[in-house]
């Protein structure tokens, strides 16, 4: 059951990522502003987060991506995307690909397979 619902998350989200790179890609300006102003708030929150829990522990360790038997320092994958993403690509004079996501594989649900 929890693959299922693991596979249904993950659908969702994929979607919503999806929807909301056409509707920057396509939407006019009234209606970008509109979505803009809805969703902005909504990512900034979810990258905090995210980012929160992936903060480095008193050792320097990200708790989250550390395991058992091996410890992951800081700055983990988590914290060098969001740098990647929200401050270096920033810097960058092209437009970054259109799913810059694609370079991780998508799982398809059982039933669409």
């Amino acid at each position: 059951m929890d693959e299922i619902l693991g596979q249904v998350l993950r659908s969702a989200v994929w979607e919503r990522l999806d929807m909301l790179t056409e509707l920057a890609d396509r939407a006019d300006a009234p209606s970008l502003l509109s979505v803009a102003r809805s969703e902005l708030p909504r990512l900034t929150e979810g990258w905090r987060s995210m980012l929160a829990a992936h903060e480095p522990d008193d050792r320097g360790n990200c708790p989250t991506c550390s395991g058992r038997w091996r410890q992951q320092k800081a700055p983990c994958s988590v914290w060098r995307a969001a740098y990647e993403h929200l401050v270096a690509g920033g810097l960058a004079p092209e437009k970054p690909a259109r799913h810059a996501l694609d370079a991780f594989p998508r799982r398809m649900p059982a039933a669409a397979r």
